[in-house]
């Protein structure tokens, strides 16, 4: 059988060779046209916003495995076959990253450094009043893997935590906040908002100027997550209004980010290049490779996608 690799965002030959070093019996095909020509040999596609349509043509497909923690860019695939596993990908690599660019913005907004950054430009010399960690507000939305890491990260600070989840649970770290009931006194305890949900039908757009108008005057929001989760224009005019001081970030609507988008000039923005958590080739396949073999054994897979919650 053979495993067909989509993406054209990758370094195909790194991940070829990586593939390959994790599963030495198994054929590693690259890109559409490969696919298309041995359809009926490929039992595994691993995928980055792959064509829509394709792998309803493999008859032989056992799973469906995302190259990055989130699945919407494969759920754009109207025809993405319901009977296949749809697989997030869980590297500590990734998480680790995600948790160490989380800690670097929360402390850049903890420490005003946006704006000393815009004073800096003008040439401006004016200190300002920090308060201690632990009067600092620190929500985070989403618990998953990258959200349970990013908060042990921050726990040290002695920052008070809190998070947004859609289900209840219980969390050492924190307070829990709920279902979309308590979205607007979640918002209304974070000082600094960091997003990292899943960007599904219920969460797109969740930080819209509603959101902003119930945060304290005055806070700060990192998006680490999907650029389907804020509503620019909404986030801009708060920026503008104060009532949000500043935005670190990593992901857009539309990527790479257009160079004449007012996000780019805007002086109390940030932007990444979506470079919060890069999957890496040698790390990721292994934990791909160790799905495949949970499979071939007949064993669950860890990271299985609920349809029904797009996550």
């Amino acid at each position: 059988m053979a495993i067909l690799f989509l993406s054209e965002a990758d370094k195909t030959d790194e991940w070829a060779g990586a593939l390959a070093r994790e599963l030495p019996d198994d054929e590693v095909l690259i890109g559409p046209e490969a696919g298309l020509a041995r359809a009926a040999d490929i039992d595994f596609a691993v995928v980055w916003y792959p064509p829509p349509g394709l792998c309803a043509k493999l008859p032989a497909l056992r799973a469906v495995l995302s190259l990055g923690a989130g699945v919407d860019h494969a759920l754009l695939d109207p025809d993405l076959p319901r009977h296949v596993p749809l697989v997030r990908l869980i590297d500590p690599a990734l998480t680790e990253q995600m948790a160490e660019w989380v800690v670097m913005n929360v402390l850049r907004h903890h420490r005003l450094m946006p704006a000393y950054a815009e004073q800096q430009a003008r040439a401006y010399w004016k200190r300002h009043d920090i308060p201690r960690a632990s009067a600092r507000r620190v929500g985070i939305m989403g618990l998953g893997e990258l959200g349970r890491a990013a908060a042990k990260a921050l726990a040290p600070f002695g920052f008070p935590l809190a998070a947004w989840v859609t289900k209840s649970r219980k969390w050492e770290l924190g307070e829990i906040f709920a279902g979309p009931d308590s979205l607007g006194t979640f918002f209304a305890h974070s000082d600094i908002v960091v997003c990292l949900l899943p960007l599904t039908s219920a969460t797109r757009g969740i930080l819209s100027a509603d959101a902003f108008a119930r945060m304290p005057r005055g806070a700060a929001i990192i998006n680490g997550a999907r650029g389907g989760h804020v509503v620019a224009a909404d986030l801009i005019a708060a920026l503008d209004r104060g009532q949000i001081s500043a935005a670190t970030l990593d992901v857009f609507e539309r990527e790479p980010l257009p160079a004449d988008d007012p996000l780019w000039r805007h002086p109390r923005i940030t932007i990444t290049p979506h470079a919060a958590a890069i999957t890496l080739a040698e790390t990721a396949a292994r934990e791909i490779a160790s799905n495949i073999r949970r499979l071939r054994r007949g064993e669950a897979m860890v990271g299985i996608v609920s349809r029904d919650r797009e996550y």
